[in-house]
């Protein structure tokens, strides 16, 4: 509905703002909107009326929005004057444009209206600007929450990719960690043995199935021993030929170090790792490995190789050292005695190399007679063990050979070795005892020079141990005159000299040794050492080494004077003039016959 006014007076113009305020209220124009709608108003109301004529109002609420035109009337030149504002909420029912006719009141009313109009104005435009500086604030705080927001979105974001990674990182670590640990748990498994077929045992062990499913250990110089040649992946005769690791499948495993090949014939559908087994010349052979799944890892497949390669050096060191030690047993032997045939006296001897560790070749024992008629018995040891150490008994064994040649007691003989060694090896040492045996003289002499003592039998079965002052170590830096002890013989008298293989253990020390040694050779009867004196030296073994681990060489040397005589060494039959021509009753090697030597592995 169009309100319309006609305005030629000041009257018309008060009544026509004052309806418009209230056609605006009603039509729901905002209060500023509204106040700025009255003012613009009259400021036109007041230049048409200094212009004269008759004009015409008309207001039109249509779309939201209210439609202010004033036009001349009638309508001339002059441009129609337009104003809209809006009104969001319409009319609820008819609206009244009535204003009462009291010409002071229209006048005081416009007057009073454009000032309270321009004074409501004024604060409505502070309040714009505080509300609208507010606003601003407003969109700054929200802009700054936001910002906040994005910040924390971003925080979080990057607290949650650092958590990520270290947990990757933590996984990583602990996974590093793993492996590590493994390859020093299993090369010390490796490198604590010296026995190469050992070594081949424990590496399936050690992988099976955490880092393998199967592990096959091709060496070289087995096959050749066994002959027929068994079927080999071609990545593992390409591996044995270059040195190279090889990873045969069906695509490239990108393992560092590694040249990819194709799948194996033998095992198409199984990826294959062949590593050779290297040493400072050429490889031994090759491990050939198949994951645990699908593949391996790259950083555990570094690993295998870095075991691949220890393992390498320690069967080569395990090759080294039974080479040595062979070398070291074969000198041995080739240099123990074949024990002497001397009438009323019997010898029985043993040697048993260590089956554990290098400690082979430093023990011996020897029986010679001298130019006198006199039986030198001796055991000894040499400090250090392996080649060296044989070397080193051979030269000590000729020394002590050439010294009693020119005669001299037990004493004389060690006193002189002392000098030998200790001027030819100062800094190898070495413990020995000498026993001699007279033809014609109930008594035994005997020297020793660090060694453990000997252990003496009485026909009637009572053991004692021979501990009178030894001398100290052959060889020391010191200068030392070694002197002899004698003991009272009687027929059926047994002397058992060995050495600390036999009796010593780490965890108990030498003396229970010794006292089960004498247990042991007291619990003979006399017709036992009579009759079988090698048996009786076996059955001494057997007892003494039933806990022993077997990590140093066994030697001992039973002297038994025979009990079945009824006269000593001088009133055996076919002894003319101190001389002795032979008797029935002969000494005994290993075997029980002179000229057998020791059995290997007794």
């Amino acid at each position: 509905m169009t309100h319309t006014w006609e305005i030629s007076t000041v009257t018309d113009a008060a009544r026509a703002r004052i309806a418009t305020t209230r056609v605006a209220a009603a039509h729901g124009v905002p209060p500023l909107e509204r106040t700025r709608l009255a003012v613009a108003l009259s400021t036109r109301l007041r230049q048409c009326l200094a212009k004269g004529g008759v004009w015409r109002l008309a207001l039109t609420p249509a779309d939201g929005t209210l439609r202010v035109e004033l036009t001349s009337s009638p309508a001339g030149d002059e441009t129609p004057w337009l104003v809209t504002a809006p009104c969001p909420e319409p009319a609820a029912g008819p609206v009244s444009d009535s204003v009462a006719d009291d010409p002071a009141v229209l006048s005081e009313a416009l007057l009073g209206a454009d000032e309270d109009a321009a004074v409501v104005l004024d604060r409505l435009v502070e309040q714009e600007e505080l509300v609208a500086f507010h606003r601003e604030e407003l969109h700054q705080t929200n802009q700054g929450v936001l910002a906040l927001h994005a910040e924390l979105d971003a925080a979080g974001r990057a607290q949650r990719d650092a958590f990520a990674a270290e947990r990757a990182a933590r996984r990583e670590a602990e996974a590093a960690r793993r492996r590590l640990t493994f390859l020093a748990d299993a090369s010390a498994a490796l490198t604590a043995s010296l026995n190469h077929e050992e070594i081949v045992r424990r590496l399936p062990e050690l992988l099976v199935p955490e880092y393998a499913r199967s592990v096959e250990v091709w060496l070289f110089d087995a096959e050749e021993d066994r002959g027929a040649s068994v079927p080999r992946p071609a990545a593992a005769v390409l591996a044995a030929r270059t040195g190279r690791p090889q990873y045969a499948a069906a695509e490239p495993g990108g393992l560092p170090g590694v040249d990819d090949q194709a799948p194996s014939a033998l095992l198409p559908d199984r990826p294959l790792l062949c590593a050779p087994l290297p040493t400072r010349n050429a490889p031994l052979g090759v491990l050939t490995l198949t994951p645990p799944g699908d593949r391996w890892d790259p950083d555990d497949a570094v690993m295998l190789l870095e075991l691949t390669r220890r393992a390498g050096g320690a069967l080569e060191n395990a090759r080294r050292f039974e080479h040595n030690r062979d070398i070291a047993e074969t000198l041995q032997r080739a240099l123990l005695t074949e024990l002497p045939a001397l009438p009323g006296l019997r010898l029985a001897a043993r040697y048993l190399p260590a089956t554990y560790g290098l400690n082979i070749g430093g023990d011996w024992y020897d029986a010679f007679r001298q130019p006198d008629g006199s039986l030198i018995a001796v055991i000894g040891d040499v400090t250090g063990h392996g080649l060296h150490a044989a070397v080193m008994m051979s030269q000590l064994r000729t020394a002590l050979r050439a010294y009693a040649v020119d005669g001299g007691t037990p004493g004389e003989l060690l006193t002189r070795l002392h000098t030998f060694l200790h001027h030819l090896q100062p800094d190898l040492y070495a413990t020995a005892v000498i026993a001699r045996f007279q033809p014609g003289e109930p008594v035994l002499t005997w020297a020793a020079a660090g060694h453990p003592p000997p252990v003496l039998r009485g026909p009637d079965g009572r053991v004692r141990t021979l501990d009178a002052k030894p001398g100290a170590m052959l060889g020391i830096p010191l200068h030392q005159e070694i002197r002899d002890h004698t003991e009272p013989l009687e027929p059926g008298s047994t002397l058992a000299l060995y050495t600390d293989g036999l009796v010593e253990r780490r965890a108990q020390g030498i003396d229970p040794g010794i006292e089960r040694l004498s247990a042991a050779l007291g619990s003979f009867r006399a017709d036992e050492l009579d009759g079988d004196l090698d048996g009786s030296a076996e059955r001494i073994l057997e007892p003494m080494l039933s806990d022993s681990e077997r990590d140093d060489d066994v030697c001992l040397l039973l002297c038994h004077l025979d009990g079945r005589l009824d006269s000593r060494l001088e009133g055996i039959p076919g002894a003319r003039g101190g001389r002795l021509t032979g008797s029935g009753l002969t000494g005994s090697g290993l075997g029980g016959r002179p000229d057998d030597r020791p059995p290997a592995g007794s």
